[in-house]
């Protein structure tokens, strides 16, 4: 069986399980056995829904910056900052103006995320 299954790129827009997250936020899910990976894109200045999930999520700020909304405080993030989000803990983020493109991992891979659509699920 050929490997080549298992390989992507960052770079090719096509890939991956399309989600429009929210007005601005849109991702590439990439799903296996016990992790997901999403590629996570936001306009300047738009905002992710405060949203909860029995996952957990790790986050990696690629490009960009924003502020990271996690329980009730608000962290600055920018460029190669990465954090934890325990399953349960309410989340979300503000991207700045630049935008911002951001690698979450989840693991167990969340259910809703395996199709394409919209929203972030619950």
């Amino acid at each position: 069986m050929s490997q080549k299954k298992y390989f992507n790129n960052i770079n090719d827009l096509d890939s991956g399980i399309k989600r429009e997250l929210a007005e601005g936020v849109s991702t590439r899910i990439f799903c296996g056995e016990q992790a997901m990976l999403s590629l996570v894109d936001i306009e300047p200045n738009a905002k992710g829904k405060i949203h909860s999930h029995p996952e957990e999520q790790w986050g990696f700020l690629i490009e960009g910056s924003g502020i990271r909304i996690q329980g009730d405080e608000e962290i600055e993030i920018k460029k190669g900052d990465f954090w934890q989000t325990p399953g349960g803990v309410e989340h979300g983020i503000i991207a700045g103006p630049e935008g911002a493109k951001i690698l979450d991992v989840f693991s167990p891979p969340r259910e809703n995320y395996k199709s394409a659509g919209s929203g972030f699920g619950s």
